[in-house]
């Protein structure tokens, strides 16, 4: 009977080993940190050339206002 029981536990054991291992190996949250690096560069580009992004957009709506009073 108590061999059962240590036989039981050995392998529940094994089986909790084998969950934590392929925990350990899972990779699925990488992309999650690729994202957000991705996401951290682009912010800190925009913050980067605020000025010239502004006085672009600035233009391109003047060009679109002044067109489109000829239509």
């Amino acid at each position: 009977m108590i061999k059962q029981i240590t036989l039981m536990g050995k392998i529940r054991l094994q089986k909790e080993a084998e969950k934590i291992k392929n925990i350990l190996k899972d990779q699925s949250g990488m992309s999650v940190i690729e994202l957000l690096l991705i996401l951290v560069v682009i912010i800190a580009l925009v913050l980067i050339f605020k000025n010239q992004l502004t006085d672009l957009v600035n233009t391109i709506f003047e060009k679109i206002t002044s067109e489109s009073a000829g239509i």
